[in-house]
């Protein structure tokens, strides 16, 4: 018998009982971390722009597009 993994479900099990504390250590631990961490962080971005009105949305969107244009997308390995 297979196991499917949904992984959303599994980040939100993974943190739904955490303190404000521990969901900070959690992003500040993966941003910048290892790639494993990053479809954790995508899954809490998701749950984020799901739950914020159009202007939260839209300032977000916009604080992204600043931030790309002042970084290099360097080589592709």
């Amino acid at each position: 018998m297979s196991i499917t993994l949904d992984l959303r479900q599994a980040v939100i099990h993974k943190v739904h009982d955490s303190s404000e504390a521990d969901l900070r250590s959690m992003i500040e631990g993966s941003v910048d971390g290892p790639e494993q961490a990053l479809p954790g962080l995508g899954v809490i971005f998701e749950m984020i722009w799901k739950n914020i009105d159009t202007n939260q949305q839209d300032n977000l969107v916009h604080v992204v597009n600043e931030h790309l244009k002042h970084v290099s997308p360097g080589p592709l390995s």
